[in-house]
């Protein structure tokens, strides 16, 4: 892990394309300021843990239903389309 010290108003390149900046300081708390393409997801940590856990349920769930969905029929593709972490769209093309 690289470790920087920063006062406000200073900033961090990663890469060429994302900075981040050290937006307010106050105790023990600081304010960051993030710019970075809109095709780099930007996600606080506990917020990033919630989504990988319910995209591995959701792989779970689709891996299922799709095996269910397909079992004896060789020739059917399928297209899954997720509505939410419970709710699957099932189609059998032949």
């Amino acid at each position: 892990m690289l470790v920087l010290s920063r006062y406000k108003d200073q900033s961090i390149y990663i890469g060429d394309d994302i900075v981040v900046t050290i937006v307010d300081v106050r105790g023990d708390r600081i304010r960051l300021g993030i710019e970075a393409p809109s095709t780099v997801p930007v996600h606080r940590q506990e917020i990033y843990e919630a989504i990988r856990r319910e995209n591995a349920a959701s792989d779970a769930d689709e891996d299922a239903v799709c095996a269910v969905a397909v079992d004896g029929t060789a020739t059917a593709t399928r297209r899954v389309v997720r509505k939410n972490a419970a709710d699957f769209e099932i189609s059998l093309q032949r």
